[in-house]
């Protein structure tokens, strides 16, 4: 009779089952994932999120770089594709479409107000100019996106206050996406991550948009627009 039959007969016949809590591959009560713990916050920050940023999750960015295949592969699996753009330190999501393939859609297509777009189209065409003129990075200050975004809302709205609100909303959540970086009270550094915002199908939607306003808007901004389509990539 072998030692460990042995061992089982003297137990009643049962091996003695391991706590759940020392199974080093189940996370929590039922699971049967198989993925680490920081591999599946990288998953879930991906689907929660815009962009994970190289720059502001260092650690969550060499855990997608070191398991990119299987992230990738997971999110396939709900029909998203995975967009890592090593070069401006940027991973983002794209919903998958298809013509031939009935695909469920996961993600929704979250449009920019106008007080958003404006200062979107301001910071796009300041980021190319000044990185053609040489510059290592662009600075603006939260009264000079104000000061260039009211000279395209209507003359003769009379409230001001309430167009400061929506341009300050609109930076706010600028920053938020990663866009800007506030390095002060009021004054932002303009990331790389506004030429993968601004696509050139974003700016067709633009064009279209500024030709619909009043006549001395759509002359302001009709250089602008041009600037940013020949710069956009």
């Amino acid at each position: 009779m072998s030692e460990t039959t042995v061992a089982d007969e003297q137990d009643g016949g049962f091996i003695s089952p391991v706590p759940m809590e020392e199974d080093p591959t189940e996370l929590f009560a039922g699971d049967s994932g198989t993925l680490d713990a920081d591999v599946r916050t990288v998953l879930v920050r991906l689907l929660q999120r815009r962009f994970l940023l190289a720059d502001r999750n260092r650690a969550q960015w060499r855990t997608l770089l070191e398991n990119q295949q299987v992230i990738e592969s997971r999110l396939h699996d709900l029909f998203v594709h995975l967009v890592v753009d090593h070069d401006r330190g940027v991973a983002y999501k794209r919903q998958v479409r298809s013509a031939e393939l009935d695909v469920p859609v996961l993600l929704r297509d979250e449009a920019y107000s106008r007080a958003e777009t404006l200062v979107l189209v301001h910071l796009r065409t300041l980021f190319q100019r000044e990185q053609g003129a040489g510059e290592a990075s662009v600075r603006v200050d939260v009264e000079e996106l104000e000061r260039t975004a009211l000279t395209y809302f209507d003359p003769d709205d009379t409230n001001l206050a309430a167009n400061q609100r929506e341009i300050r909303a609109a930076v706010t959540r600028l920053a938020k996406e990663g866009l800007i970086d506030e390095e002060s009270e009021g004054r932002y550094r303009v990331t790389p991550l506004v030429e993968v915002v601004l696509s050139n199908e974003r700016l067709g939607e633009l064009r279209e948009w500024l030709a619909e306003q009043s006549g001395s808007f759509a002359e302001q901004s009709g250089s602008l627009t041009a600037q940013t389509q020949e710069t956009a990539r």
